[in-house]
């Protein structure tokens, strides 16, 4: 039995055997923990007294400094073909917990890279139990692993900038909905609501559908454009594409005043603003409000738009990919806010090292060092090659 049970850990040491067991482990601890205890819905805001705002959170157009818009807003574009396609890249399934590295290892094949999703993997998520990757990260890994290219994101992307960048041969990265396995759930109440990465490279409007290549759920898969833009809002229609430098003004020239990051996310305030006072119960209109706000450092108004998009509901793993409220709540001062929020995203992702950063950050200020202490180095050990830098910065707080 000693030997048997010698040789179970040393097999259990061996790379891939120690993956395929550890996130099945992880997976049946955490559904039997929400067996038990389900995290429910998301908690709605703490009562606060707002300070006195146009009562529709107007945006009102402030001067970007002395930086002028990298390129002239373009007002019209030429006519996009009927349809348009790019040559798929190699199909990659993903690893579990692993959309946003194998999609972009299908990318980046595109243009010349070798190597595949545990590459990727292995320098912006080292533990496989951290589920999310943030497009930042995905842009840091291209920029320092694959310097001889570029990776830019924007958000407020429409179907047709979409099209417009196929029809340019670029493909488009988005992040969006996707609706999981029952056999991935986190526990008998779970909603199976989960953000995902899609690769598109094509698009038929014969049939109103692109061309996707999903890490999940298979190569060449077509949607429709009105199923995209319905799970595409609630990532604040965040699109990501890569190109070679040297082509760098034919990108200007494409995304045109969404160039410019501030313009872009000034483009997308407007549209948020219009959007939730259009539809003053979509959820994730309010959402998106809040997380452009939080751009240009409107925290006080952003944590009210972010009150409501959880006054109406959303879904147990919002907080798991988007940390705009986390920022808004801690920079308008409601700190009790940011750790209700914080410790009920632990609940539902345990491993998230965004969530611990900020969980640490609402200890802090509480007077909680020992516990901020804590928070930051979970923060550090989960995500140690990307967030060590800025737990130990919070650390330096309280050496």
């Amino acid at each position: 039995m000693a030997g048997l049970m010698l040789l179970a850990i040393a097999i259990y040491q061996i790379p891939r055997v120690n993956v395929a067991i550890a996130w099945r482990a992880e997976k049946f601890a955490l559904y039997f923990k929400n067996t038990i205890n389900p995290p429910g819905p998301v908690p709605t805001a703490l009562p606060v007294t707002p300070k006195p705002m146009p009562p529709t959170l107007a945006y009102t157009s402030t001067p970007l400094g002395d930086q002028s818009p990298s390129v002239t807003p373009t007002a019209t574009f030429p006519p996009l073909p009927a349809q348009a396609s790019i040559t798929s890249p190699e199909y990659e399934k993903q690893t579990p917990n692993n959309c946003g590295p194998a999609t972009l290892s299908m990318t980046l094949h595109m243009y010349g890279w070798e190597g595949n999703q545990a590459d990727i993997a292995s320098f912006i998520k080292p533990v496989t139990g951290d589920r999310n990757v943030n497009p930042e990260e995905l842009r840091y890994y291209v920029r320092t692993q694959a310097g001889w290219l570029n990776l830019e994101y924007r958000v407020g992307g429409s179907i047709d900038s979409l099209k417009r960048l196929i029809a340019a041969n670029y493909p488009v990265m988005v992040e969006s909905v996707t609706s999981l396995n029952p056999n991935d759930a986190l526990g008998p109440t779970d909603d199976l609501w989960a953000a995902h990465y899609l690769l598109l490279t094509g698009y038929d409007d014969s049939t109103q559908t692109f061309t996707v290549q999903d890490s999940y759920h298979g190569a060449d898969l077509n949607i429709a454009y009105s199923k995209l833009e319905k799970e595409w809002k609630p990532f604040n229609n965040l699109y990501i594409v890569i190109y070679f430098p040297q082509f760098e003004d034919e990108m200007k020239t494409l995304l045109a005043s969404n160039w410019d990051p501030d313009l872009n996310r000034q483009n997308a305030l407007d549209a948020s603003q219009a959007d939730s006072a259009k539809n003053p119960k979509d959820a994730f209109a309010w959402f998106n409000l809040g997380s452009n706000l939080v751009y240009f450092d409107r925290y006080e108004e952003a944590a009210l738009a972010y009150d409501k998009a959880r006054a109406i509901g959303l879904p147990l793993r919002m907080f798991r990919y988007q940390f705009g409220p986390f920022l808004a709540y801690f920079h308008s001062g409601r700190n009790e806010d940011l750790l209700v929020l914080t410790d009920y995203a632990r609940g539902v992702t345990e491993m998230s090292e965004e969530t611990w950063l900020w969980y640490g950050f609402g200890l802090y200020r509480n007077g909680d060092y020992a516990g901020a202490r804590k928070a930051w180095q979970k923060a550090a050990k989960i995500n140690p090659n990307f967030y060590e830098d800025q737990a130990q910065k919070a650390l330096d707080l309280i050496q």
